[in-house]
């Protein structure tokens, strides 16, 4: 392990102040379309309430298909360097697909995403006690929400002029998590070919909060292709080294002369199976990055991911500390996913913005707590372009 690292974070919290005060379903008849926003009833739940499914595009040939279920990225079909549009997400075809999504596939998760150890939290005093709804190395630790995270309940979106509005109210107690939390996410599809997601919160009590976007990508457009040959770079100098339950140990190690340095861009099968604690730890990359800070507070850059062979690219830009690289180590050709397909090994990866995991427990990482009267705000670029 390295030593720890002592590391400024920028001076932009993760939660900002405020004063307090995919098939191709056809449109039902009345289906609204504005400036490139379609909705259309796409199924129903167990319980029988109706299931919306958007369809946003652009003038350029890019369009994403978004769902109230899981406020869920179904696809996103963009053009590669000779225009041929493909989508490169991994999925389901129908809803009663999505309704089995166990790899948290193009979903939107919390209330805390990624890992809280043994979970459990203090806040105030007060020890709480979440689902422990995943155990790697045997250790067992609360991930994503837990047994009903976000990515599976049903929101309510509203069709706006480049996209889509989705809310949520999770209520107090709800997976074991203080406070009802009233929950916003935003996907736009821009004219510069960027997808943006945006998460906005509010609570009535003191909770933890931490939501990411889990879309699993394959620029190549073949979803059966190894994403080993993807050239990734990521604007990070430190990574979080775990233990064996893929929990952060507390260090921010630095990342140079390791196979963790992809701050140049670096093919992702270079080194995923050199000998490497972390890599053995994770099956191979599946940890968070500290990203570079700024004196300025906003947007910056995170990682580029390259498919060579397509020409695409994907520029991931945000306004948290930290992005989790997850190389899709734990797909094995067992979920049959859009198509019929197997997504075989390492057929897809999660390139994931948000805090750090297990932060509730890590009085030395940036803050996850949320406040009454406080808005936590959570930004996400998707910029696509081909070369």
């Amino acid at each position: 392990m390295q030593p720890r690292t002592a590391i400024q974070f920028a001076a932009a919290p993760i939660i900002a102040l405020f004063a307090a005060s995919c098939g191709s379903p056809s449109e039902e008849p009345g289906a609204r379309s504005e400036a490139g926003v379609t909705r259309v009833t796409w199924g129903k739940m167990p319980d029988g309430r109706e299931v919306a499914l958007f369809t946003l595009t652009n003038a350029k040939g890019l369009r994403a298909r978004v769902t109230e279920y899981g406020a869920i990225l179904v696809s996103m079909e963009v053009p590669d360097r000779d225009d041929k549009v493909a989508d490169v997400t991994h999925g389901y075809d129908t809803l009663d697909g999505w309704l089995t999504n166990s790899s948290y596939f193009g979903a939107t998760v919390g209330r805390f995403a990624n890992r809280i150890a043994h979970g459990k939290f203090t806040l105030d005093g007060r020890t709480y006690q979440l689902a422990t709804n995943n155990d790697p190395g045997g250790i067992p630790c609360h991930l994503h929400g837990g047994d009903t995270g976000f990515d599976k309940v049903l929101w309510s979106g509203t069709a706006t002029a480049d996209g889509v509005e989705l809310t949520y109210r999770s209520k107090d107690g709800e997976e074991g998590y203080p406070g009802n939390l009233t929950v916003k996410v935003t996907y736009r599809l821009t004219a510069e070919n960027e997808l943006i997601w945006q998460a906005e919160a509010t609570t009535d009590a003191p909770t933890i909060i931490n939501l990411a976007h889990h879309s699993y990508w394959n620029l190549s457009g073949d979803p059966t292709v190894s994403i080993n040959g993807h050239e990734l770079m990521l604007a990070a100098d430190h990574y979080l080294p775990t233990n064996a339950g893929l929990i952060p140990t507390g260090e921010i190690a630095q990342v140079a002369a390791t196979p963790m340095d992809f701050t140049a861009a670096t093919p992702i099968g270079t080194r995923v199976e050199n000998d490497f604690e972390a890599l053995k730890f994770g099956g191979g990359y599946d940890h968070a990055w500290v990203l570079r800070q700024s004196e300025s507070p906003g947007l910056k850059l995170a990682a580029r991911l390259k498919d060579p062979g397509s020409g695409r690219v994907m520029e991931i830009h945000t306004d948290q500390p930290a992005i989790q690289f997850y190389g899709g180590n734990f797909l094995d050709g067992s979920v049959a996913g859009k198509g019929g397909v197997k997504y075989p090994h390492r057929s897809a990866l999660c390139l994931e913005t948000e805090n750090f995991p297990d932060a509730p427990n890590h009085p030395d990482f940036p803050s996850a707590v949320l406040r009454p009267g406080e808005t936590y705000i959570h930004t996400m670029v998707h910029r696509f372009l081909a070369e």
